[in-house]
């Protein structure tokens, strides 16, 4: 029996949630650097506390996702944990921007640092499961609009989580810290504000998707229910085993993909802060080093809104030429656009050389998950899901690593570091020809 086609609707509910939440992430990725350079990292080790999210994403996915697989409850098996990630992520939103008034417990930056790696953990509790949520409810035929809708709104999350801090800041809200403080109100506030819009869109999605009951979602997927209670237990190590190729293969891509992104992330802020605003925007405490986190976030937004856009053309677009060829051109044009990046010292230039890696997000958020969810077994949709996370925090993970010893090695220059994220992008789009599925349009 087939799954039943959803409204347009539904499969909207089914991802409303994750626009509060990457609003929250937008918030953290624009505005991390900022913040732990202003309680005392620099440049040489800052790459390092960013190794918390992979760091979290590689541990917490593969166990949300093995076991929201396993978990039945009134709410369902994949809202529980987003409900629960939500609420954590929200606490950890309101206190690391705060991070200076708690030195009685830690010193500034180590408690920013732990907020963050806190923050990062409740974001992959949150988000691993909205991936599965929707391999779990839609038919094969609403497979690309569920994954390319769910990537419109993680875009719309973002242009919002991204402009916060500046529409702040426009609206009077102080942009420099004030005189014995380390971070800006507007970035502060903007946390507030993100996390209160986090628990309110996620509960939206709790209270309007109602998960398929296990026999159910059995007869759906064809799954033996007493077969399955009588298995012996799969370990994550016969999982990986057993994964099928396309898996490693779209793995592949995903890791020059992401080592592009996590780099874009770190240094962005003060690449342009030195090539736009010059030398003296060094100083986290600078004008021109908060208005060049500001404008990183107009940047970020800018590219979010170009995703969400093409977000909504990629299932047309696939259906006429195939995912691969969607994929691969999306990627290849986000790694011109970073290496572009390069030669413009006019902010207003760079949001045409950032536009590039807007379409490569968007693909980069669709196309993976509909290519691969068509190859995994139903009952095992959030496990695999999860495991293939590590795709994803692998590369963030040695690009924090690298980070500091490239950015040493290229004479400290934030610019050069985002030409190699360029580089690398490209590398990921023409990795997309070696993805084999059984049909380019599936």
């Amino acid at each position: 029996m087939e799954k039943p086609k959803l409204s347009f609707w539904q499969i909207w509910n089914l991802s409303f949630g994750f626009l509060g939440v990457q609003i929250g992430y937008s918030l953290q990725n624009g505005n991390t650097s900022r913040i732990l350079e202003a309680l005392g990292a620099d440049v040489h080790s800052i790459g390092y506390f960013w190794l918390a999210a992979p760091l979290a994403g590689l541990i917490v996915q593969p166990i949300i996702g093995l076991s929201s697989d396993k978990t039945w409850t009134r709410l369902g098996r994949r809202i529980p944990f987003i409900f629960g990630g939500a609420i954590v992520s929200a606490l950890a939103m309101f206190f690391m921007p705060n991070a200076e008034y708690f030195t009685y417990l830690l010193p500034p930056l180590v408690f920013g640092a732990t907020m963050l790696l806190l923050m990062d953990t409740s974001f992959n509790v949150t988000m691993q499961p909205f991936r599965a949520l929707v391999g779990d409810m839609v038919n094969d035929e609403q497979r690309n609009l569920g994954y390319s809708l769910q990537s419109a709104l993680i875009n719309f999350g973002a242009v919002f989580g991204s402009l916060l801090p500046w529409i702040l800041a426009k609206s009077g809200i102080a942009n420099v810290p004030a005189e014995g403080e380390k971070v800006a109100s507007s970035v502060i506030w903007s946390f507030y504000i993100g996390g209160a819009i986090l628990l309110v869109s996620v509960l939206w999605t709790v209270f309007r998707t109602k998960e398929y009951a296990p026999k159910e979602h059995a007869l759906y997927n064809k799954i033996d229910l007493e077969a399955t209670e009588k298995k012996e237990k799969t370990s994550i190590v016969s999982l990986i085993g057993n994964a099928p190729k396309i898996f490693w293969q779209l793995g592949f891509v995903q890791f020059f993909s992401w080592f592009a992104l996590f780099l874009m992330w770190v240094y962005t802020t003060r690449a342009i802060a030195n090539q736009v605003w010059g030398p003296d925007a060094i100083d986290a405490k600078s004008v021109g080093f908060n208005e060049a986190g500001d404008w990183t976030g107009v940047m970020f937004a800018f590219y979010s809104a170009v995703a969400a856009l093409y977000s909504l053309l990629i299932p047309k677009i696939a259906k006429a030429i195939g995912r691969k060829k969607v994929y691969s051109f999306s990627l290849l044009l986000g790694g011109i656009g970073l290496i572009s990046m390069m030669l413009v010292e006019d902010k207003n230039v760079l949001l045409l050389s950032i536009s590039g890696v807007g379409l490569a997000w968007a693909a980069i958020l669709a196309m993976p998950y509909a290519m691969l969810s068509g190859s995994l077994p139903a009952d095992k949709m959030g496990v695999y899901m999860g495991l293939f996370n590590a795709t994803i925090t692998l590369p963030q993970i040695t690009a924090g690593i690298l980070g500091s010893t490239l950015i040493a090695f290229f004479g400290g220059n934030p610019m050069t570091i985002i030409v190699i994220a360029g580089v690398s992008m490209l590398i990921a789009g023409l990795a997309v020809f070696l993805v084999k599925q059984n049909s380019d349009t599936e």
